[in-house]
Order: structure tokens, then sequence, then C-alpha cells
């Protein structure tokens, strides 16, 4: 059992937050501002480091031809992609050799972005921006077939979860084309 939990949802922890976000998402206490579809001109991708999951997130929405950038909302400006991701992301066609971190300050806040957070709790501390609180925002699980409104931080977690991960943020991704087409750069 621990295994595919171990698998499936990272950690014990990641399995109860997954199931905590189903809850606050269902009951709309996300601080979910939901986005204008036709008005969505750049995604941008948000979680803790800006070295795993928004950054594979952001290299896959270009590979995909979409308009995107990421950040982490407690990171420095300028580090590279986590050293696993970096090689477990070629897999699936992106490059992360590139990638440098934002910090949230770092971020330049455009009228046409939707943030897209991995965690509610990310949520809730971009709620608690003065500069970022009324930008629509949402989680970018909810976009995933199945939906999970949680995808746990792989950061020193095994390969077998790194892919899981990894697999839920490509499927979100690629629902996201389809669901913010004018994230898409004219020509």
């Amino acid at each position: 059992m621990t295994g595919a939990i171990t698998r499936r949802f990272g950690t014990t922890r990641g399995m109860v937050r997954l199931l905590l976000s189903h809850a606050e998402v269902a009951l709309r206490q996300a601080s979910i501002i939901d986005p204008d579809p036709a008005s969505v001109r750049r995604l941008v991708f948000v979680c803790h480091g800006n070295i795993c999951r928004s950054a594979f997130a952001e290299g896959l929405a270009r590979n995909l031809g979409m308009n995107a950038v990421s950040f982490g909302l407690s990171t420095s400006s300028g580090l590279g992609a986590h050293p696993p991701v970096l090689e477990a992301a070629k897999v699936f066609g992106v490059d992360l050799s590139g990638h440098r971190t934002t910090s949230a300050d770092g971020y330049a806040p455009e009228p046409a972005d939707v943030l897209l957070a991995m965690e509610t709790r990310h949520l809730r501390r971009l709620a608690s921006l003065p500069e970022l609180s009324r930008l629509p925002r949402t989680l970018l699980g909810l976009y995933a077939r199945p939906r999970a409104p949680h995808l746990h931080d792989p950061y020193a977690l095994d390969d077998a979860y790194l892919e899981t991960c990894l697999m839920r943020i490509r499927s979100a991704t690629m629902g996201l084309a389809t669901a913010f087409p004018g994230a898409r750069p004219c020509g």
C-alpha cells in the first residue's frame, strides 16, 4: 500500500492534501477567481520554488505554442531547474536547461494573465499579495484528466512519483490549449 501511495501521491501528506483540495474546490473555499477564457493571453504557472512543477509546465506550454511564464512564491531568481526534473522533462520533449527561476517579486503581471497554481495554499498566498490579488487565478490540476486540484511537489521524492506528477502536469497543460485559445500568440 505504501508503494502505491508513494507512486500516486508522492507521500501520505500528498494524498491527504489532494483530498482536502477536492473539498476546498467543491465548497468554493479555494481562493479561485475564475478567468474569462476569451480574455486570457498569457499562462502564468506558480509553485513554491519554480524549479520543478511550474518550470516544467511553462516549458511544456511553450512547446505547445502557448504564451507562458512561471514564478515561485518562495524562491530567489536565477536558479536552474531541479536536476531530476531537468532529466525527466526530456522524456516529454521539454528542455529545461535554460530555465532560470523567477521570484514573485520578479514577476511582472500583465492584464490578460491567468495564474495557474499547483496547490490551494498557493492560491491563498496569491490572494494575500496586493499586486497579484485581483488577477484571475485557479488550479492547474483542474484542467487535468482526471482532475487533480493538488499537484504535490515532487522535490526530493522518488522517480515514480516524479513521473506521475509530470504526467498530470502534461495532461493539465494540454487542457489549457483548449480552455485558453487566446494564449497562443498570433502568427
